[in-house]
């Protein structure tokens, strides 16, 4: 068996045995970053949440077959995740949708109602702009600041290399400035 730094083995291996604890303090350590994952990529909470819970069957079943070293729980779930987003992108329904919902965003307690109303703008501008970008660039993107993922690990989720992601990367942030600039979202 190889020798692993994941943080997750010992927790997979309770899974595997079927332990239900075990169950809970996964959902309980992931589904706040698969969730916002989800959510930047998708746009709709409802859609999102679907593909929570198919992540987290796919890792029920997935349990007892782990073999410890090979990858990081958190890559391979992470690549779960993406794949379920980019089928539902992909699906024929989804082609000609707008994203609606708005990202969660933190409430600053102190902010006036103008300000509250200002930030809650802004989000809805950033997520719509977000959902415009060609999704290999929005893919790169959130990976990277929302997920705050280390580069190396983005482009192997991704697979493309370091330099390709930075491009990526790059072309996101321009789009992203010239649409928030632009001022023609919502």
């Amino acid at each position: 068996m190889a020798e692993s730094d994941d943080p997750d083995d010992e927790l997979l291996s309770r899974l595997g045995r079927g332990e239900p604890q075990a169950a809970r303090e996964l959902v309980a350590r992931k589904l706040p970053r698969v969730l916002a994952l989800a959510q930047r990529l998708l746009g709709q909470r409802a859609d999102a949440e679907e593909v929570a819970q198919e992540s987290f069957l796919r890792a029920w079943k997935q349990a007892p077959r782990w073999r410890r070293g090979e990858a990081r729980f958190d890559t391979w779930l992470h690549r779960v995740v993406l794949n379920l987003c980019n089928d539902r992108l992909r699906a024929p329904r989804r082609r000609h949708e707008q994203a609606t919902d708005e990202l969660p965003d933190a409430v600053d307690p102190g902010a006036t109602p103008e300000q509250h109303h200002a930030d809650q703008r802004m989000s809805q501008r950033v997520a719509a702009a977000l959902a415009a970008l060609p999704p290999r660039q929005r893919e790169a993107l959130v990976l990277f600041h929302y997920q705050e993922l280390s580069q190396a690990e983005v482009a192997a989720l991704m697979g493309v290399s370091v330099d390709a992601l930075e491009s990526l990367l790059a072309r996101a942030r321009r789009s992203l400035r010239a649409t928030l600039a632009d001022g023609g979202l919502p």
